[in-house]
């Protein structure tokens, strides 16, 4: 049971979704896809294919692997008890990873005032959340005779997770010196899908009448699936081909759109916002539903063992229980199309821009005002399926030199309240290269450490034309 309790904990390590970092810095083309009506700093680039823009990250919610495996002296069956009772149902995990294949964007509109842009890309994403089943880690842990009469809460289950492939095209409008709007649509290909997110019911143990525990379960539990079904008994090389077929959009479709927008309220202040990931997916090819409803009573196997030849053996008493568990748990299985939600992001941030860059010959401030710093504060949420999650960013960004930005953030969100990250993005000739890394402060003990993440990327750049 102990050994289930761990699995339970150690699956509640996450990856956050979260781009902070990247928000903004207009420098760097991936930042359309955060806001596609967020400002652009050049008239045209592609992406190096498959290296453009890689994320990861990893976090944990509530304890850390640190709190179970420290060195510190304490017995570690302790460590394990307080690590399941300290954590809450809404505890959660949660995994992102994405990977550009191919990306680009170039200016269009009539050759004095190129107002308008375009940008499209295919990339793959991977994204889910379980949250912390509590009542089944103590279940694990503690088993039923020491909680006779308590009632464990069947709906702690819950978890999403897909695979899919994203195939966009973005169009950005500079409508004047002050407003500029954006729009995005998506064509989802689902590779892999796994959900159970609405399961209810309870368990509960009680002294029984024909036997010594009467084991009451009232469940409506379903785990859906698609895309996976189709790889029983397949060789290795057909897994590839097929994989590699629904990432060239090959899978089950959706359709989605991000918007988004940036206005400029004053010479040194502006406003932005977007909305991501506004879609859907129709799941129809290799759909395997497992379903179990229903109120279920058992009161275990009377033994009755005999040193005669026709007595029943353990052997015997055993494979009874386990026959009866088969029989009574034996889940329904459907393949009925079904329709999945994309998680949709909010991002909105408020900035201040100062420091005038001045002309080295005269000491005199440029005539458009280039700004070689801002700070700002942004707010990220998700819609999640217990509830929404938030994250409150702080940053500052400074032009270095040409050539060269950077930018720290300070983040409280759901795992820490002291995450500060950095960024860098620099470009020789027309190479734009740029790294991201978050949490700086617990890379000194990564074992103690409730997330971290890394971005980069390498993009052909075309420079706008200076006048």
């Amino acid at each position: 049971m102990r050994y289930l309790a761990i699995i339970f904990l150690v699956t509640g390590m996450s990856f956050a979704q979260n781009k902070q970092i990247l928000y903004g810095f207009s420098e760097i083309p991936q930042t359309l896809m955060l806001n596609p009506g967020g400002q652009i700093n050049n008239s045209g680039y592609f992406g190096l294919p498959f290296v453009s823009h890689i994320h990861a990250s990893a976090g944990i919610s509530g304890f850390t692997v640190y709190d179970l495996f420290a060195n510190n002296g304490v017995d570690f069956n302790i460590k394990l008890r307080d690590a399941i009772y300290n954590s809450k149902p809404r505890d959660f995990g949660s995994i992102n990873q994405q990977v550009e294949i191919l990306s680009g964007g170039f200016a269009i509109g009539n050759i004095f005032k190129k107002n308008e842009y375009i940008s499209f890309g295919l990339y793959q994403e991977l994204d889910g959340i379980w949250y912390f089943p509590k009542d089944y880690a103590i279940l694990a842990l503690e088993g039923n005779q020491n909680n006779i009469n308590k009632v464990f809460n069947a709906s702690h289950l819950k978890l999403s997770g897909e695979v899919i492939s994203v195939l966009h095209v973005g169009y950005n409008k500079k409508v004047n010196n002050q407003f500029s709007y954006g729009v995005r649509g998506k064509i989802y290909s689902n590779i892999l899908n796994v959900n159970s997110i609405k399961n209810r019911g309870t368990f509960v143990t009680e002294i029984g009448d024909n036997n010594i525990y009467n084991h009451i379960f009232n469940l409506d539990l379903e785990l859906r699936t698609s895309g996976i079904a189709g790889f029983e008994d397949s060789e290795a090389d057909d897994v590839y081909r097929e994989l590699k077929k629904r990432t060239l959009m090959g899978g089950d479709k959706g359709l989605g759109f991000d918007i988004g927008f940036s206005h400029q309220i004053s010479k040194q202040w502006y406003v932005d916002g977007s909305l991501l990931d506004i879609g859907f997916i129709n799941h129809s090819k290799d759909v395997e539903n497992y379903s179990i409803k229903g109120t279920y009573q058992f009161e275990g196997i009377n033994p009755f063992f005999s040193e005669l030849e026709t007595g029943q053996t353990a052997n015997d008493y055993w494979n009874k229980i386990q026959d009866e568990f088969s029989e009574v748990f034996e889940p329904d299985t459907t393949y009925t199309k079904f329709t999945t939600w994309r998680p949709i992001k909010l991002n909105a941030s408020l900035n201040y821009a100062f420091g005038e860059k001045k002309e080295k010959e005269c000491n005199c401030i440029k005539k458009e005002k280039e700004y070689q710093n801002r700070i700002g504060a942004q707010l990220y949420a998700i819609n999640r399926p217990r509830q929404p999650q938030a994250a409150l960013t702080l940053y500052y960004y400074r032009k270095l030199f040409k050539g060269l930005s950077m930018k720290t953030t300070y983040t409280a969100d759901s795992y820490s309240l002291n995450n500060i990250g950095f960024g860098l993005s620099a470009n020789l000739a027309n190479v734009n290269f740029y790294v991201m890394a978050d949490n700086l402060l617990q890379y000194k003990n990564i074992y103690d450490a409730q997330s971290v993440s890394l971005q980069l990327g390498f993009n052909y750049i075309f420079k706008k034309n200076e006048d």
